[in-house]
């Protein structure tokens, strides 16, 4: 086959693909290059290399392990001495800034004016963790005006989520070609090698580069069999093949940073493979949303699309989130998000329309951290009128896709994030609008609660010198009126060491001497204060 027809790329729209979540698939561009009831034939149809592109430790369990085996032109291995690239604005250092727990939300970024491609056009926000140890991740935007041309890219460090908000890419791998629009998503295992190319004349969007374990779809519990991200709907390319020769650029990340080896051919040579670890896509529009049909709104976990385990069960350490058209049917509930704080840490950003918890600021395209217990919530404007609304009713949410990458970790800011004008520095102000409205009655207002046990002298009051009184006298009668306040706290050390069984000593003698004063008599001095309290107020 010749290399300009090799080369050719489907034309948009044109790509075939392999429907489910994790399958093992087969696929060949050309008939027999796939061995039959082997790996790794002595001599491979068609004169190509066998090789395995692994995902997960060999010894990882069956459920989990993650391999593929290529039939390719030449090997991987084909390739010149590395040298070190500039980072730019790309980063895996989260520790050149001290944290703070500022909630911070950021404008979008704008297209660039000289020629930018994806790799160019990537600028760290944040991350944790560190992919020497294969844990945490890195958040960044995205903006390019052309597509890579005579480079090719892949990232040792990690898994790569591409959330496009602005433009089409075409993304032509190792093991295929698939398309990604806004509302659609691409994961791009570590290690594959991969050119980007526009479909429009501008993108923007974000990545997440997931050092940890690889995503996988979340149990359902409760749930069922179905529902969140139905397996079907992920998408995996066919194989596709291009047999080029030039002076090509293949460039890693690899110990976070950028570096550059010489490439005699393309490295995107694969005429055919089998197993599980690919590229694959997915359409948010069909993620099948579950809510509420009662009463409350349920917490965030309900839309779940992928997620990366940690070694703590339950716990994941990188959750992709979305926040989808949906209808709100909650009766007397506050239907947006509530007000929390939360143990893990929240990147927010947004494909397109309105998110239901910010009315203005949050715009497409740009971003916001909420990090580990920082208060966070609907702004005071969508408290308002969610607060006014009728939830006898109703809503549908439409036109919206917002989406969140949360962690177990903290997410620390980089200093470009910081420093960058896109920075929004009045965001706290959205909150400042929320008054207070709390109306106690007007009882509760004017008057203390009583304490749970006597802080003065019971003896003090009308009331309590009546039953003391009272308590002293057989037959119940009136006797001699108590002496006045000013008596009693002046009474002699001996009197106060020593009451009478009529009286009532003072507070702090009856917590350290509890023999002279009995349990019934204290249960009664206390109701006969709660009736005068009664008595009083009516």
């Amino acid at each position: 086959m010749s290399a300009e027809r090799a080369a050719e790329v489907p034309a948009a729209g044109a790509l075939r693909y392999q429907s489910g979540f994790g399958n093992h698939f087969a696929t060949e561009a050309l008939p027999g290059a796939l061995p039959e009831g082997r790996n790794s034939p002595q001599r491979p149809a068609y004169g190509l290399y066998a090789e395995q592109f692994t995902g997960t430790a060999f010894t990882a369990p069956r459920h989990a392990n993650r391999r593929s085996w290529l039939y390719r032109i030449r090997p991987a291995a084909v390739y010149g001495a590395f040298r070190r690239l500039a980072d730019g604005r790309l980063t895996s250092d989260f520790r050149e800034v001290e944290p703070a727990p500022t909630r911070l939300r950021w404008g979008a970024p704008p297209l660039p004016r000289e020629p930018t491609d994806f790799l160019a056009g990537l600028a760290t926000l944040g991350g944790n963790g560190s992919p020497d140890a294969h844990s945490g991740c890195g958040i960044h935007l995205y903006v390019a005006n052309r597509s890579m041309q005579a480079r090719f890219f892949y990232d040792a460090d990690a898994e790569l989520l591409i959330v496009p908000q602005l433009g089409g890419l075409r993304l032509a791998t190792e093991l295929g070609c698939l398309e990604v629009q806004p509302l659609q998503i691409a994961v791009i295992p570590r290690g594959l090698r991969f050119r980007v190319e526009l479909l429009d004349s501008a993108a923007r969007g974000y990545v997440c580069e997931n050092f940890g374990a690889p995503l996988r779809l979340p149990d359902l519990g409760p749930i069922g069999a179905n529902g969140l991200a139905n397996p079907r709907d992920f998408e995996t390319p066919v194989a596709w093949y291009e047999d080029r020769e030039g002076d090509f650029e293949l460039v890693a990340k690899f110990g976070g940073h950028l570096w550059a080896a010489p490439l005699g051919h393309s490295p995107l040579d694969v005429v055919a493979w089998h197993g599980n670890h690919a590229p694959y896509r997915y359409d948010l529009r069909r993620f099948n949303t579950i809510g509420s049909v009662s009463y409350d709104h349920p917490d965030p976990s309900i839309y779940l699309v992928l997620q990366s385990l940690s070694d703590t069960p339950g716990v994941s350490a990188l959750d992709f989130v979305i926040f989808p058209p949906r209808w709100l049917v909650m009766q007397d509930t506050f239907r947006p998000p509530w007000f929390h704080r939360n143990v893990a840490s929240e990147f927010m950003g947004l494909i397109e329309g309105i998110y239901d918890a910010k009315a203005e600021g949050f715009v497409p395209g740009g971003a916001s951290l909420h990090n580990c217990m920082s208060g966070h919530g609907p702004d005071a404007a969508t408290w308002d009128k969610a607060t006014h609304a009728d939830t006898s009713k109703p809503t549908a949410l439409g036109d919206t896709m917002a989406f969140m990458f949360e962690t177990r970790s903290v997410i620390r800011p980089t200093r470009y994030a910081l420093e960058t004008p896109l920075l929004q520095t009045d965001y706290a102000e959205v909150w400042q609008g929320l008054r207070r409205h709390f109306a106690p009655p007007p009882a509760a207002a004017s008057e203390p609660s009583a304490p749970s046990e006597p802080s003065a002298p019971l003896a003090q009051s009308g009331h309590s010198e009546r039953s003391a009184q009272s308590a002293g006298s057989p037959s119940g009668g009136r006797a001699a009126t108590a002496p006045p306040r000013a008596q009693s706290e002046s009474s002699t050390p001996a009197a106060s060491a020593s009451p009478s069984r009529g009286s009532v000593p003072p507070a702090s003698s009856s917590r350290r001497t509890s023999a002279p004063f009995c349990v019934s008599e204290r249960i009664r001095a206390r109701f006969e204060t709660c009736a005068l309290k009664v008595e009083r107020f009516f």
